[in-house]
């Protein structure tokens, strides 16, 4: 198998991800709540997605050393670690988030859903600059 094409596949699967988080937002602030659970299911199923792919390529792939100079050595390591820490807490976050509101446990899932969504979306939209970074603009 050719695992080039993975690291765009990833960096779709976040932008999708970030847009799918956004639209479900909005859905749930103007009382959409059905089609809010129907888009917040597919943004977590996307995230399994890339998490299956990701997980694929650096298994076969190894990693992709970060060539950028200057300026822009820092601002990418200080992006990519901070992806790197709020990816590890979002699992759990994303997870609890989740089973409370498909237990309706409406009161306890807006509560972790304001940590939770900024997060995730935080994630999702790092991840496609490090992409770029990595793939695009020092390769």
């Amino acid at each position: 198998m050719n695992y080039e094409m993975l690291p765009a596949v990833n960096a779709t699967l976040n932008g999708i991800s970030a847009v799918l988080l956004t639209i479900g937002y909005i859905l749930i602030r103007n009382g959409k709540w059905r089609i809010h659970k129907k888009v917040m299911l597919t943004a977590f199923g996307v995230s399994i997605l890339f998490l299956i792919s990701y997980l694929i390529y650096h298994a076969n792939a190894g990693s992709t050393p970060f060539t950028g100079e200057g300026w822009v050595r820092p601002v990418y390591f200080a992006i990519l670690i901070t992806h790197i820490i709020l990816a590890a807490v979002i699992v759990p976050l994303a997870l609890i988030t989740l089973f409370r509101g498909l237990r309706e446990r409406f009161d306890k899932h807006r509560k972790i859903a304001r940590w939770t969504l900024p997060i995730w979306l935080y994630v999702s939209v790092t991840g496609v600059i490090i992409y770029v970074m990595l793939y695009h603009l020092y390769k």
